[in-house]
């Protein structure tokens, strides 16, 4: 049995009601992608979908070196009026 595949636009359009919520995992300190995947319960795929979407908009940063896995830690970033 393979596992479903939801639609890469589905994906993309949850980001602003994800949002909340990934910072949310970050407010707890940098995480990888593949962590806050697992605090979502949702795949890693999905939740670097939504981590890039925050990174480009400035709401998350990459926190210093890859860790050993080569996976980049992500911390929010205090925005004045968000």
């Amino acid at each position: 049995m393979t596992e479903q595949t939801r639609d890469v636009r589905e994906i993309v359009r949850e980001e602003m009601l994800r949002r909340r919520e990934i910072l949310e995992v970050l407010a707890k300190g940098p995480q990888t992608v593949p962590a806050i995947a697992v605090a979502l319960g949702v795949p890693a795929h999905e939740a670097m979908y939504w981590v890039m979407g925050l990174r480009k908009y400035g709401w998350v940063a990459e926190s210093g070196d890859a860790d050993e896995e080569g996976h980049f830690l992500y911390r929010a970033i205090e925005r004045k009026g968000a």
